[in-house]
């Protein structure tokens, strides 16, 4: 798996952190774990998991889903 992109899908960021796929569902849905939902499919910044898995359990992230503003990817 390439993980030279700055964004990864579900299955590059449980590939990427060596977790379950379905984990990565969950923390995402619950706003356990920094991800940005476009459409129907979430995505994941490379650098942002970098540094949420650094902090450990410190960040608790809740995507606005009404007004589509989440993670700034910019």
């Amino acid at each position: 798996m390439d993980f030279s992109s700055d964004i990864l899908t579900v299955e590059e960021a449980a590939m990427y952190l060596k977790i379950p796929i379905s984990s990565i569902y969950k923390l995402a849905q619950e706003g356990k774990i920094p991800a940005q939902k476009v459409g129907r499919h979430w995505r994941f910044h490379r650098n942002t998991l970098d540094h949420w898995i650094a902090g450990g359990s410190q960040f608790d992230f809740k995507p606005d889903e009404k007004s589509n503003k989440g993670l700034d990817f910019s």
